[in-house]
């Protein structure tokens, strides 16, 4: 058995694996660190990652629920305003109303207070009409100059 050449090719054969797998041992080993190393290092990015986008996910949902808020409260304002603007609105038009209701008031006081003058001028004109009229039928020449003599003396008199 040990002289024959298959035997020498099988021991042959052992040792070069062997040699082969302890030197290749250490290189697959390696090999199988570095890739675990690798694997490991991506694990931990991915834990990073997912840590980080968590945290973008917490920060923007804070600043939706932030934007709703103060959306809510803009809208709350714009309400407020709203109903401001049209109180005051309410309160100019009826200031204006009653501005404009006492300015007709005052214009038919007015209108009323032209009419009265101008129907007293009218009974004025025509009571001097009448007076020309009946002193021009019934007042001689002599009573009618003393009339104007006596008026010309109290003018004086009446300005004063």
């Amino acid at each position: 058995m040990f002289q024959t050449p298959e035997f020498w090719v099988l021991v042959s054969f052992v040792l070069f694996i062997a040699v082969v797998a302890r030197k290749g041992w250490a290189v697959i080993t390696d090999i199988l660190d570095r890739r675990s190393a690798a694997i490991r290092a991506e694990i931990e990015e991915a834990r990073q990652l997912k840590e980080e986008a968590q945290a973008l996910l917490a920060d923007y949902r804070r600043r939706q629920r932030d934007a709703a808020q103060e959306t809510e409260a803009i809208i709350s304002r714009a309400r407020e305003q709203a109903e401001r603007h049209r109180t005051q609105a309410q309160e100019a038009l009826e200031r204006t109303l009653a501005r404009r209701r006492e300015q007709a008031l005052d214009k038919i006081a007015q209108a009323e207070a032209d009419a009265i003058r101008e129907v007293r001028s009218l009974a004025v004109d025509i009571a001097m009409s009448a007076t020309r009229q009946v002193i021009a039928e019934r007042l001689s020449e002599e009573r009618a100059n003393a009339l104007v003599d006596e008026s010309i003396r109290q003018i004086p008199q009446k300005l004063h």
